[in-house]
């Protein structure tokens, strides 16, 4: 009997010991989506595993329920299944080679199969920041810097890249790897038109990227990586708040509403009243709503509707004297910029089999800015004193764009190499309307007091249709195992029809105007080891004229021709390395970009901007990030660039400025961070800042008189601004706060030299400030 029961009792505890139990579940990063491929392991046998399928779906029976889950580019989790099924969220590992990249070619890639300079912001990055402008995430990037007046807290800006600090058409800003403006229409203010609440990652993309993307991916490409939405349902509702002025309000929510649907939705409002500029109020609505359906296991559908209602003041610059004195007080009181922008995107992407993957895109933007510009406010004078009198412009651009974009990626079955074919057509049918205004001066304190339509003096009134069609391919094979070459090449044809409709009145004679090119790279990536690679690339980048420069130049005669801007071509020459390790992470790239026929922006003797192509021009110099984590809790970090920007052939009003310096152009470009967050208090961290602004030339050459028969060069010295900011989460509640500038430095973020008064003329930096944020997450 004793036997009997014994025997029992071993077989009840080899079932319970032995026993199997199936778990289905799904593996997606953490902006949910699918990742396939991952390998989830037996923690106890590294022979029991499987691989999740193209939904990211795995299915597996285990006698432990302890797995490890492992995927190339990601961090590794060991996971204790709680039930039968489950979703696991992976985190990307940012400190390998691994890193998973999306932006060279619009496919998922290595950092190490790149061969480019390229720097991703991240999730956790984005959440470690708190934002509340986009400048304070691409400042991050080395060799970036986006120029926005912190002190009216607009979100106008200029960018530089690779290139002096300007408004020219050398950036392309795209959302999930498509443009959100069209060819021949750039604004330098575009990102005001983004939504930052949905960025789950940004990825910055420096050097010509045109063999891909085309025209104006010339300094750098910017992709915001939009979020995705979460398996269960999460959001957030934030408010921030800071002395100069600012109110922000923010919302999310999320959620997977059926096994095959998930929803995204993200506003924010932003207000911005009586900042320590005067005339510098703005207010901001943007809502983005996104969805994701998984039609089948193969095929995924997505779209995204993005709104943005946006109405800024347009405070204009300082004068030299109104600077130096702290005199924050605007000459202008009706300047404006209004602009609406909604694009609405759809992506059908398909995975035929494992070596074959087409992306089909649509999308239509519909866009109108508003503007009483302060930058074409003219005060007239007689002998030198201010006569009441002045002289404007208002006007109005609108645009629909109708774009289709197919991408196919197929692998082959040796070297691992793989080609990458597509084909766009982008149709924008544009109107712009601009007229003078008439402006009341105030003689004794020079502000700009009132204005009225003088309705007999058109500036212009056309409409321009736009096509831009093209076609690209690129092609990428590993010849040894630690060698991968790409190479790409695209062709586009522009085409501009441009109707004059005021024949006789204003503007140049009706038009048509084509531009081609032929945009090749190639580039080669060696890998060292798990830790080290270096790489080399040739690349071209170019870009035509813009609508608006093309037919409002001031060099064209009312009814004359429109006057003969060329396209601007790039060569960049570039060569690069990267290494990681648990504690260090390292990247340099050193680069030389060779324009012809650069557009520049001049300034004539009745002081009306006018535009010309510089004959050759030449930026060089060396872009370079290091990070350092001597323990976990700590990371300290320096971005920075040292560059030169060169006139190699230029000529104006008849004098040679070639081999000169690029004016606002500044060699040094620097961000350093240091961030702690403590094992001692939970959820609570703690950084400090520091952005470097080296000193660069506001004139060309030789420009102004010393009176003594001698000429010079008007400078900005440059800057140094701190920064510091703590966060703190406890249960549902996050807080955080910003001081900026802690020191109350005197600053520009943009100093230009303004050849009529003889004298810098500024974009005033915040001074010393503190920004304040809470958030509820659900």
């Amino acid at each position: 009997m004793k036997n009997i029961i014994f025997a029992i009792f071993i077989f009840i505890a080899n079932s319970v010991l032995y026993a199997q139990t199936t778990y289905t579940g799904k593996v997606t990063d953490v902006q949910n989506t699918p990742l396939t491929g991952v390998a989830v392991i037996a923690k106890n046998s590294v022979n029991k595993g499987v691989a999740t399928d193209s939904n990211g779906n795995f299915n597996i029976t285990l006698n432990s329920p302890e797995v490890i889950i492992k995927y190339m580019g990601y961090e590794t989790q060991i996971v204790t299944f709680t039930n039968t099924s489950n979703v696991i969220i992976l985190q990307e590992d940012t400190q390998a080679l691994e890193e998973i990249i999306v932006s060279a070619s619009r496919e998922a890639q290595k950092r190490s199969e790149i061969p480019g300079a390229i720097s991703v912001i991240s999730a956790n990055t984005i959440e470690e920041t708190k934002p509340f402008g986009i400048e304070q995430l691409v400042n991050q990037a080395p060799g970036v810097y986006m120029s926005t007046s912190k002190a009216s807290s607009n979100e106008q800006h200029m960018m530089a890249v690779r290139s002096p600090i300007s408004t020219k058409s050398l950036f392309l800003y795209l959302e999930d790897g498509l443009p959100i403006r069209p060819t021949a229409v750039f604004n330098h203010n575009a990102l005001l038109e983004m939504n930052d609440v949905t960025f789950g990652r940004v990825e910055v993309l420096k050097g010509p990227a045109s063999s891909i993307y085309g025209s104006e991916a010339i300094g750098g490409s910017f992709n915001f990586i939009t979020k995705n939405p979460t398996p269960e349902l999460e959001g957030s509702l934030g408010f921030e708040i800071n002395d100069m002025g600012l109110t922000k309000y923010a919302f999310e929510a999320s959620k997977n509403v059926s096994e095959k649907l998930g929803l995204y939705l993200g506003s924010q409002y932003v207000q911005r009243n009586n900042g320590p500029i005067q005339h510098s109020d703005y207010e901001k609505f943007a809502v983005s709503f996104k969805t994701v359906y998984q039609l089948n296991e193969s095929t995924t559908w997505t779209n995204m509707i993005d709104l943005i209602d946006y109405r800024s003041d347009m405070t204009g610059s300082l004068t030299e004297e109104d600077y130096n004195a702290g005199n924050y007080e605007s000459d202008q009181t009706f300047t404006e910029r209004v602009a609406k922008a909604f694009r609405y995107r759809s992506t059908l992407t398909k995975i035929w089999n494992e070596q074959n993957k087409t992306a089909f895109n649509f999308v239509f933007r519909n866009n109108q800015m508003d503007q009483i510009p302060s930058y074409r406010i003219s005060q007239f004078r007689q002998n030198g004193q201010l006569t009441g009198e002045g002289s404007g412009e208002t006007n109005t651009n609108k645009f629909n764009s109708f774009v289709g974009l197919i991408q196919h990626k197929k692998d082959f079955n040796f070297a691992n190499s793989s080609l990458i074919v597509g084909a766009t057509v982008d149709y924008s049918p544009q109107s712009y309307i601009a007229e003078t205004i008439d402006v009341t001066v105030d003689p004794n304190t020079g502000v700009n007091t009132a204005y009225s339509l003088d309705n007999s003096s058109y500036i212009l009134n056309y409409d321009a249709d736009i096509l831009n069609y093209a076609g690209f391919l690129q092609y990428e094979i590993n010849p040894l195992e630690n060698l991968k070459v790409t190479a790409a090449l695209r062709y586009d044809r522009f085409e501009y029809d441009y109707n004059n409709l005021l024949d006789g009145q204003a503007g140049p004679k009706d038009s048509r105007n084509q531009y081609d090119n032929i945009a090749p790279k190639i580039g080669l990536n060696y890998n060292l080891n798990n830790h080290t690679g270096v790489y080399a690339n040739y690349s071209n980048g170019f870009t035509p004229p813009e609508t608006s420069t093309l037919y409002r130049n001031s060099y064209v005669g009312v009814g004359g021709e429109v006057f003969d801007l060329k396209p601007s071509s790039y060569n960049n020459y570039e060569i690069g390395g990267y290494f990681v390790s648990d504690k260090w992470k390292l990247d340099a790239a050193l680069y030389i970009l060779d324009g012809k026929n650069t557009l520049v922006t001049l300034r004539d003797n009745n002081d009306q901007y006018y535009n010309a192509n510089a004959g050759k021009t030449r930026s060089y110099g060396i872009e370079y990030g290091i990070t350092f984590k001597p323990v976990p809790e700590l990371s300290i970090s320096h971005n920075g660039s040292y560059a030169k920007h060169r006139y190699i052939k230029f000529y104006d009003s008849g004098i040679d400025y070639s081999d000169t310096d690029q004016e606002t152009a500044p060699n040094l470009l620097g961000n350093t961070q240091i961030n702690y967050q403590p094992n001692f208090i939970k959820n609570f961290s703690i950084g400090l800042e520091y952005e470097l602004v080296g000193k660069y030339n506001t004139s060309f050459e030789n420009q102004i008189d010393n009176g003594d028969g001698s000429y010079s060069t008007a400078t900005y010295d440059g800057h140094n601004i701190f920064n510091l900011r703590a966060s703190y989460q406890l249960y549902q509640f996050e807080i955080w706060a910003h001081a900026l500038n802690i020191f109350d430095s005197l600053y520009s973020t943009r100093a230009s030299y303004n050849r009529y008064s003889r004298e810098n003329n500024y974009s005033i930096g915040n001074p010393r400030a503190f920004h304040f944020g809470v958030k509820y997450k659900f």
